[in-house]
């Protein structure tokens, strides 16, 4: 029970009747018994502290430049970052075409340094402004993030895409329609759908709609061969297994040729710029035990 409340007032008392109340308190206040009297942390100590253990979340996107990030667009070398398209502004992760006139075809690609196999991924992004001119229409408010991907030196100067595994990010359609954030394009590759090989160029998922230029968090669970599963908002929206090359296409061909596997388990991680804007706050990777 609590005897007093005390408040600056009472610290303007007289000397009696401060006397009164130390007092008071002695008897009130006196150390308690019993097990847990003695556990206080003595002055000057501090309580031990337990590190935590497992996996983390590591920044892919430090938010002060692209170190680590490499662009290839086609048509030009390694390297070149096209007009300043991927770009660090207020601590986002920019593809910016205000220096653009028009699209012609300039696809590009983001590689993150090394190869990955067992990961979570996870972006938050928005997109921003208008569509770059001459960019195709399905190409609006479209971008992706590629995973198990080749890596950019072995892709020709004029490839459009990386032999890969695309997460789709999607905005609504032209005029507000629906459209499946999270689905899935193959550039070069298969994957196995319900156990079953599905050779479809694009597999929409059950994903949401996102409208306008709203932050939208999506995060990719990649286990090596077995299984990859897409989540958009923290809510599942496609699952599928064995990511494959796929013999029939000309840059998997070339894979193939210089001895890479048809089964994919690991590869690059890539960003898109596809010629609609988009910002990124949030690029950070989950490893996993590779055993």
């Amino acid at each position: 029970m609590t005897l007093f409340h005390l408040t600056p007032t009472h610290f303007r008392m007289t000397a009696q009747a401060c006397a009164s109340l130390l007092l008071i308190f002695a008897v009130s206040c006196s150390s308690p018994e019993g097990p847990d009297a003695d556990q206080e942390t003595p002055p000057g100590d501090t309580a031990e502290v337990t590190e935590p253990t497992g996996p983390t979340w590591a920044p892919l996107f430090n938010g002060k430049d692209m170190s680590g990030w490499t662009p290839k667009f086609s048509g030009f070398p390694l390297g070149e970052n096209v007009l300043d398209t991927f770009r660090v502004e207020n601590g986002l992760l920019r593809v910016s075409y205000d220096k653009y006139e028009s699209f012609d075809g300039r696809f590009g690609h983001l590689f993150f340094d090394g190869e990955f196999s067992n990961y979570d991924l996870r972006v938050v992004y928005r997109f921003v402004g208008d569509q770059c001119p001459g960019a195709p229409g399905w190409a609006r408010r479209n971008n992706g993030m590629m995973i198990h991907g080749q890596r950019p030196e072995t892709m020709a100067l004029d490839q459009d895409f990386p032999v890969s595994i695309e997460a789709q990010m999607l905005g609504e359609s032209e005029g507000g329609g629906v459209r499946a954030n999270g689905s899935l394009c193959t550039p070069g590759t298969n994957v196995e759908l319900g156990g079953k090989l599905d050779t479809r160029h694009c597999i929409p998922s059950e994903g949401p709609t996102n409208y306008g230029d709203t932050w939208v968090e999506m995060i990719i669970e990649v286990r090596g061969n077995e299984s990859i599963r897409h989540l958009v908002n923290g809510e599942s929206v496609l699952e599928y297994g064995g990511p494959q090359l796929d013999e029939r296409d000309k840059d998997a061909k070339v894979l193939l040729a210089a001895g890479a596997e048809v089964p994919l388990d690991r590869g690059t991680i890539s960003l898109q710029a596809e010629s609609h804007g988009i910002d990124f706050k949030t690029i950070e990777i989950l490893v996993l035990d590779e055993n």
